[in-house]
C-alpha cells in the first residue's frame, strides 16, 4: 500500500521535478541527485501535506533549495561537468531553444523553467523564491533578451 503511493507520487510529479532539476543544474547526473534527495525528503514529510496543489508546491520549494545547496557545494567549483544536458528528453526541433536556455544563468533557467514549462505565475514563481513579483519579472524580461539575442539566427 505505502509503495504504492510512492510510486504514484513520482509518476505525478516526478516529471515536474526532474525538468525543474535539470533546469537549474544543466547536468543529467546533478538533476539524477537532486530528483533522488527530493524525493526521499517528500516521503519522510508526505503526511504533513494536505493537498495535492500544497504537495506540488512542496515539491518545487524542495527542488529549489536542493539545487541552490548542490550549486553552492565547493567541490562544484572544482570540477568540470562530465555531460552537459542539452538534448535529454527534448525533441530535435527543439534542442537549439534548449541548450539557450541551458546557456542562461541559473537565477534566469529558474524563472524561465517555471514560467514556461511548469506554467507558474510570476506570483506564484515570486513566493516559490522568495523575492518580489518586479524582481521574477526583470529576470524574465532579461532572459528573454538573452535568448532572443542567442536565438537571433536560428531558423525555429
Amino acid at each position: 500500500m505505502e509503495q504504492d503511493r510512492r510510486e504514484e507520487a513520482v509518476r505525478r510529479f516526478g516529471e515536474m521535478v526532474w525538468r525543474l532539476a535539470l533546469a537549474r543544474m544543466a547536468s543529467v547526473p546533478d538533476a539524477e541527485d537532486v530528483f533522488q534527495e527530493v524525493f526521499l525528503r517528500y516521503f519522510r514529510h508526505e503526511g504533513k501535506l494536505n493537498s495535492d496543489e500544497h504537495r506540488r508546491a512542496w515539491l518545487i520549494r524542495c527542488t529549489i533549495n536542493r539545487t541552490k545547496s548542490a550549486l553552492a557545494a565547493p567541490w562544484r567549483h572544482r570540477v568540470l561537468p562530465l555531460d552537459v544536458a542539452a538534448d535529454a528528453g527534448v525533441r530535435e526541433e527543439n534542442r537549439e531553444v534548449y541548450a539557450a536556455v541551458l546557456a542562461l544563468p541559473p537565477k534566469y533557467r529558474t524563472v524561465v523553467h517555471l514560467h514556461y514549462f511548469e506554467g507558474l505565475s510570476v506570483a506564484e514563481i515570486a513566493a516559490h523564491l522568495g523575492c518580489a513579483e518586479g524582481t521574477v519579472k526583470a529576470q524574465l524580461h532579461r532572459a528573454r533578451a538573452q535568448l532572443r539575442e542567442a536565438l537571433r539566427d536560428v531558423q525555429l
